[in-house]
């Protein structure tokens, strides 16, 4: 599958199911990498502006960089009103930006699926002198409590390329690599999303490696959903535990 048209099926449930990202974060990229409200930030693999809402509730300007064509357009939907946006249908590849045009880049919940020779030629590129690269994702946990550990068990089983894309294949000598010698900086923070059972399989329905509709795995995979939940929610409702990761540094 072209890894940029994964998710064309699944902007819906992108948009309604995603988790967002914690103020702590937020607050860490204006106090210490040192992002501001006059910061102009290209958001590469914006997807549908989850991040890019953040930003812009800064005061940032962003440009949103996205070559997905019916996830860019959930994000113009959500934010072509707001000042200071602007959404393009470019890749980290080839990014469609000018050079030297952009004081930060971030990329959240989408490197992973970038080319990473070419995307660092095209950062440095767009990036204007002592500009920042910004790599986020929230990290689901896979132990700590029953249910993330029997949640985990079931994408193992179901999934139909979940160890194939998991951003946790990206090694810290990777992203070492990545970076100038000397970076990234690294910071993390706790995040939760609570569910019912509708917005629990919405968030798995929104992944790439769940089955969809008509695929012999996802009648058996929505059964064992049920299961989880049942086993293990409280008071209608679970917790699934992330661990916001943040990269920056010189690329």
């Amino acid at each position: 599958m072209d890894n940029k048209e994964r998710f064309s099926d699944r902007v819906d449930t992108y948009v309604k199911y995603r988790p967002s990202y914690p103020s702590d974060a937020i607050d860490y990229l204006y106090h210490q990498v040192g992002l501001s409200p006059n910061s102009m930030v290209a958001d590469i693999g914006a997807g549908t502006g989850i991040f890019s809402k953040l930003l812009l509730a800064r005061g940032s300007r962003v440009v949103a960089v996205e070559p997905n064509r019916n996830m860019r357009e959930a994000a113009e939907a959500m934010l072509g009103e707001t000042p200071n946006f602007h959404a393009v249908g470019g890749a980290a590849e080839a990014t469609g930006l000018l050079d030297q045009s952009v004081d930060y880049i971030v990329c959240a919940q989408a490197f992973h699926w970038f080319d990473r020779r070419v995307t660092s030629v095209e950062f440095r590129r767009i990036l204007r002198p002592g500009g920042k690269v910004v790599l986020i994702w929230n990290s689901r946990l896979t132990q700590g409590t029953p249910f993330l550990e029997a949640y985990e068990q079931m994408l193992q089983r179901f999934g139909t390329d979940y160890k194939q894309v998991n951003h946790k294949n990206i090694s810290w000598d990777t992203l070492q690599s990545f970076f100038q010698k000397g970076w990234p900086q690294t910071a993390r923070f706790d995040n939760t999303q609570v569910c019912d059972f509708d917005q629990l399989q919405g968030r798995l329905l929104s992944s790439s490696y769940c089955p969809a509709p008509g695929h012999p795995a996802y009648e058996p995979m929505m059964l064992e959903l049920h299961r989880v939940f049942n086993a293990y929610n409280l008071d209608g409702h679970v917790n699934l535990k992330y661990e916001t990761e943040l990269y920056w540094g010189d690329v």
